[in-house]
C-alpha cells in the first residue's frame, strides 16, 4: 500500500506535467476527467456524482436535497435520548474512550455525527452513495480502481483544509490499526493512494465485492495532521479533531455527551446534507438499567425514547405527561433491510460443537409462551439471519439457489436440501413436553449422559450453559428458559454483567451464549463475511459470535461477494442462510414490524420516512411555535 508524504514528483504527476496539465486545489468532475485520462485504465471513464450498486441513482447531478429531508427546517433546540442503535465498540449505556473505530473501550453511539465521509448514503434507496467530500468518482475500466476527485471548500473544524492525504491515512490507518469492522472489509484494498490535494486513487485486488467501495465511501475522515503525534488506536478522552455537522461538546464519562452543532459547517448547503443536521444540540444520556432510563424520560430529562419493552409500551404510558399530550406515542415502519435478534453458542467452547446439542438446547426455548405471557404478543419469530428480505431462505431450494448448493451435497446435510429450518412452534405451555423429550433424545445422540441430575460427556465434563446479558430485564425472558434446560439435565444459570464487562467479554467471545441484534446494510455484501467466515471467527471484536468455521460457509459467503447482479446475489445470501440455518448456531430471536417512539411534543419530522434508515437525529426539527 502507498502513502505518499507530498514530496517530490510521482510518476503520475510527471505524466501530468508533461501533458501540460497543472494540478491545483481546484476541483471537479471535468478536471477528474482530465486527470484520469492520463492514468492507466481511467481514459475516457466519466466523472459520476454518484454510485448504485446494482441499478440507477434516482437523484441527477443537480439535484437540491434528498426528498427525505425538510429544505427548510428549522434550526436549533435540543435533542435528548438514549439511542436504540450503535456501531463498532460503541456502547448505549456506557463510555470511557471518544475512539469510536478501535476494539479498546466503549465509546459512545453517534460518534458518526461529528466526521465527514468522501460520500453519503441516500436512505431511501437500498444502495445508492452521491458527493460530499468528494464531489465525484471515476471508475477505471476494469472496476478495481476509483479516483475520487475532493471539493476545495472541504474544512476540518479548526479551519485547516481536508485533503486526500487525510482520507489516505483514515484508509490506511483502518485497514492497519482498525476495527475489525473496517480491517476485515479493507484487507482487498491493495493501494491508497493522494495524487494531490484534491485527487485520491484507491486499487482493490480484483476479488472484491461490488459493495466494498461504498464502505470506503463511506469511511469516516480523520485529520493525518492530528494523529501526526498521538496513537491512533489509544483509547483517550481527548475529543478528535473532525470536519462533520457537530463537534463533541460537554460530556461527563458514563454519563452524558453532548453534540454541537458547528454553526460554519463547510457543507451545510450541499445537496447530501440541505436539511439534516438540525438541532444545535444533541445530547446524548447514559444509563445501565432501562427502569432508570424511563423515568428520566417520564420527567422530560430525555425527550426522545425507541420502547424497546413491549410490557413497558403497552401499561406504562400512563404518567401525567402522556396522558395529557405532552408525551406522543408514535409508530414509524421499520427499514426494509435484513435484521436479525438472536442467542448465539460459542462453537469455540468443546461442549456445543455438535449441531444435536446446539438443536436441543434450541427446542427448550418456549417462544410462545414468552411471546404472550411477556410481550403482549408485539413481536414475530425471527427465522432467518436475514428476516424481512429478499434473501431469507423459504422453502426447497430451486433455480439458482439449488444450483449454488448442489455441488456441497456430500458436505450438507440431507435437511438442507429440504425446506429451510424453521425454530420449533411450541403448545405455548412454557414446557412442551414433546419438545423436551425431542432435546432429551437429541443429546443423548451427541454422547451427553444423564447422572445425579447433571449431563456428562465421556470424559466426565458436565453439560452447562450461562446465558451472558447485559440487563435484568433479560432474567425475566430467560427464566423459563433456563427452568426447561434444567429439566433435560443442563446446568443453566443467567448472568447479568455491566456494560463494559458485557463489551469486553462478548468481543474476545467469552462467553457460553451471548445476545445480540443486528441491522444489514439493504445490500449487504462483507456482512457475510463478518458474520459466518472462518476467518472472522477468531478475530477479536468480530461479528462471528457463534465462532462458525465451515468450508460450505466459507465458499457461500465468497458467492455473496462475488455477486455481479443482484438476482445471483439474492440467491447466494438464500443458499447460505439456508446452510447457516440448519447449523443450529443460535437460538432465533423475535422483532417487530415498527419503531416504538414516544417523544416530548417539542419536535416536528418529514412527512415520509426513508425506507432503509431511521435517521431521526439528522432530519427532525425542533418545533417554532
Amino acid at each position: 500500500m502507498k502513502m505518499r508524504p507530498g514530496k517530490g514528483v510521482t510518476r503520475r504527476e510527471g505524466l501530468l506535467l508533461a501533458g501540460g496539465t497543472l494540478l491545483s486545489l481546484a476541483s471537479g468532475p471535468v478536471l477528474a476527467q482530465k486527470l484520469g485520462a492520463q492514468i492507466e485504465g481511467f481514459a475516457n471513464q466519466p466523472a459520476r456524482h454518484g454510485l448504485s450498486i446494482f441499478g440507477d441513482l434516482k437523484y441527477p447531478a443537480d439535484f437540491s436535497h434528498f426528498e427525505y429531508a425538510n429544505a427548510s427546517a428549522a434550526k436549533g433546540g435540543r435533542f435528548v435520548l438514549s439511542p436504540g442503535s450503535w456501531f463498532h465498540n460503541q456502547n448505549p449505556q456506557t463510555f470511557n474512550t471518544l475512539n469510536g473505530y478501535v476494539t479498546k473501550g466503549d465509546a459512545p453511539p453517534r460518534l458518526e455525527l461529528i466526521f465527514d465521509s468522501l460520500m453519503a448514503r441516500a436512505h431511501d434507496e437500498p444502495d445508492a452513495v452521491y458527493g460530499l467530500v468528494a464531489d465525484s468518482i471515476t471508475i477505471s475500466q476494469d472496476g478495481n480502481s476509483f479516483l475520487f476527485s475532493l471539493r476545495p471548500e472541504a474544512r476540518f473544524h479548526d479551519g485547516t483544509p481536508l485533503t486526500a492525504e487525510d482520507v489516505a491515512f483514515s484508509l490506511t490507518i483502518l485497514k492497519e490499526d482498525g476495527h475489525p469492522d473496517f480491517t476485515q472489509s479493507f484487507r482487498k484494498i491493495t493501494s491508497i493512494e493522494a495524487l494531490d490535494a484534491a485527487h485520491l486513487l484507491v486499487t482493490l485486488d480484483g476479488t472484491q465485492s461490488r459493495g466494498l467501495i461504498f464502505e470506503i465511501a463511506g469511511t469516516p475522515i480523520f485529520s493525518k495532521a492530528y494523529y501526526a503525534d498521538r496513537d491512533f488506536t489509544a483509547s483517550t478522552m481527548d475529543p478528535p479533531l473532525a470536519s462533520g455537522p457537530y463537534r463533541i461538546g460537554r460530556f461527563d464519562a458514563g454519563a452524558y455527551l453532548e453534540y454541537e452543532r458547528v454553526e460554519d459547517y463547510w457543507a451545510r448547503d450541499l445537496p447530501v446534507m440541505l436539511g439534516q443536521a438540525n438541532f444545535d444540540v444533541v445530547r446524548v444520556e447514559f444509563y445501565r438499567e432501562r427502569q432508570t432510563a424511563f423515568e428520566a424520560f417520564k420527567k422530560g430529562n430525555m425527550t426522545f425514547r425507541e420502547e424497546f419493552t413491549s410490557k413497558t409500551w403497552e401499561t406504562e404510558y400512563n404518567f401525567p405527561a402522556a396522558l395529557d399530550g405532552r408525551v406522543k406515542k408514535e409508530l414509524f415502519p421499520a427499514e426494509l433491510r435484513p435484521r436479525f435478534q438472536g442467542s448465539f453458542l460459542n462453537t469455540r467452547r468443546q461442549k456445543f460443537a455438535d449441531p444435536r446439542t446446539r438443536e436441543a438446547l434450541v427446542l427448550c426455548f418456549d417462544y410462545e409462551w414468552v411471546n404472550e405471557n411477556l410481550f403482549f404478543n408485539a413481536y414475530s419469530r425471527v427465522t432467518s439471519y436475514v428476516e424481512g428480505s429478499i434473501y431469507k431462505a423459504e422453502g426447497a431450494p430451486s433455480g439458482a439457489e439449488l444450483a449454488l448448493l448442489e455441488p456441497f451435497r456430500d458436505q450438507l446435510a440431507e435437511t438442507v436440501f429440504g425446506d429451510a429450518y424453521l425454530p420449533p412452534v411450541s403448545d405455548g405451555s412454557g414446557r412442551d413436553r414433546s419438545l423436551l423429550r425431542r432435546a432429551t433424545q437429541l443429546l443423548s445422540e451427541a454422547g451427553w449422559q444423564r447422572r445425579d441430575g447433571g449431563l456428562y460427556d465421556a470424559n466426565g465434563q458436565q453439560l452447562t450453559m450461562e446465558i451472558m446479558v447485559r440487563s435484568p430485564v433479560f432474567e425475566r425472558v430467560y427464566g423459563k428458559y433456563v427452568d426447561s434446560l434444567r429439566a433435560v439435565g443442563v446446568e443453566a444459570t443467567i448472568r447479568v454483567v455491566d456494560p463494559a464487562q458485557f463489551q469486553a467479554r462478548s468481543s474476545v467471545f467469552d462467553y457460553d451464549m451471548v445476545g445480540t441484534a443486528l441491522s444489514l446494510g439493504a445490500t449487504p455484501f462483507t456482512a457475510a463475511d463478518q458474520l459466518f467466515s472462518s476467518h472472522s471467527a477468531d478475530l477479536e471484536g468480530s461479528n462471528n459470535w457463534a465462532g462458525i468455521k465451515d468450508p460450505v460457509v466459507d465458499a457461500l459467503t465468497q458467492m455473496v461477494e462475488a455477486a455481479n447482479d443482484r438476482e445471483t446475489h439474492q440467491a447466494a445470501w438464500q443458499a447460505l442462510d439456508r446452510v447457516v440455518r440448519a447449523g443450529h448456531y443460535w437460538l432465533p430471536g423475535w422483532y417487530s414490524a415498527n419503531h416504538r417512539i414516544a417523544v416530548w411534543d417539542k419536535y416536528e419530522w418529514p412527512d415520509t420516512k426513508p425506507d432503509y434508515y431511521f435517521p431521526v437525529e439528522t432530519t427532525w426539527w425542533s418545533k417554532t411555535t
